[in-house]
């Protein structure tokens, strides 16, 4: 496979978003890359981040983009989408967060935080979280309760997000009930059916 072929099929899983690292890993130099901005074949979106510049734009370019800055040193992304954020991506309720909702592993380090992006410190499991194309978002059932644990959202809109969730199959009974009973018993009370 030809260095371009590769960067195509790395970014095509991202939206057409890639780092430095990905494309050095496909062979390109990084000398070089000046002339491909230059020429418009990519678009330099933030340091160490590019995009293909005829790759379709998707809905949400900037989950993909504070993904790929989230990542380590190895080049793998450690955020995972989260909270309200999670929510509204999931479409679970009418709230519109004024940032972005990041959970990051407890090593986490970054100088320099954007206003507009919200960190959270946890090492989430693999059973927490699932892959989009692009970036990750915490399950359902984790994004539930992790706006149960931080009471960043009234009692009134988490219990509607539990109802949709439920409605719509997103959640089941079976993971409130495995949910630690001091919290399935408050904040999932209505939901919580004992085994």
């Amino acid at each position: 496979m030809d260095k371009k072929d590769c960067l195509f099929e790395i970014a095509d899983q991202q939206q057409g978003y890639f780092t430095s690292l990905q494309a050095k890993n496909c062979g390109y130099y990084d000398g070089h890359f000046p002339r491909y901005i230059k020429s418009g074949e990519w678009i330099h979106i933030k340091r160490g981040i590019y995009r293909l510049a005829h790759y379709p734009l998707s809905d949400r370019p900037d989950l993909v983009e504070w993904s790929l800055w989230s990542r380590n040193k190895q080049g793998e992304n450690e955020g995972v989408w989260s909270h309200e954020t999670a929510l509204d991506l999931y479409d679970l309720c009418d709230i519109m967060p004024a940032k972005l909702h990041l959970t990051v592993p407890k090593h986490f380090r970054r100088s320099n935080l954007p206003p507009h992006l919200k960190l959270y410190f946890a090492d989430l499991k693999k059973s927490d979280w699932s892959q989009k194309q692009g970036y990750r978002i915490t399950t359902p059932i984790r994004t539930l309760w992790d706006l149960a644990q931080t009471q960043q959202i009234s009692n009134e809109h988490l219990e509607c997000a539990i109802h949709e969730a439920k409605k719509t199959g997103l959640i089941t009974q079976q993971e409130i009930n495995n949910l630690p009973s001091s919290i399935a018993k408050t904040v999932f009370k209505d939901f919580y059916e004992k085994n």
